[in-house]
């Protein structure tokens, strides 16, 4: 039985498929996508309990992406986990675009299922 469903959003494939493997091997379905063209119809096909959603994806900016995903009725009570390798973003993320919890990449994978964890619970 799956513990919850979440969209990892990362242009970085070795991250993405990290990512995915250690959350399908806690019990997740994952789906992964690596841009943040048509997340939308992602969203409403797969219904995710939570999105975790990188800064920098290519030509886009995860933080309009998270924007966005925060300011529609149907889709802002999704919990939103941004993932950044520029530290200290967090304070600038959340005046941008107010997601629930923010990581800093390289990340520790037990802090990151502990972050996953929590946003399901919640």
């Amino acid at each position: 039985m799956s513990r919850g469903k979440i969209l990892v959003v990362d242009d970085d494939l070795d991250i993405l498929e990290v990512v995915g493997i250690i959350l399908e091997g806690e019990g997740f379905q994952v789906e992964l996508m690596e841009n943040g063209k048509n997340i939308y119809e992602r969203i409403a096909s797969f219904n995710p309990n939570l999105i975790i959603l990188d800064v920098m994806l290519g030509n886009m900016d995860g933080r309009e992406i998270c924007n966005s995903i925060k300011s529609t009725k149907e889709t802002q009570d999704i919990p939103v986990i941004m993932i950044s390798a520029t530290h200290n973003l967090d304070q600038f993320i959340k005046k941008n675009c107010n997601p629930d919890d923010f990581l800093e990449k390289p990340f520790d994978f037990v802090n990151l299922i502990h972050k996953v964890e929590l946003k399901l619970i919640a």
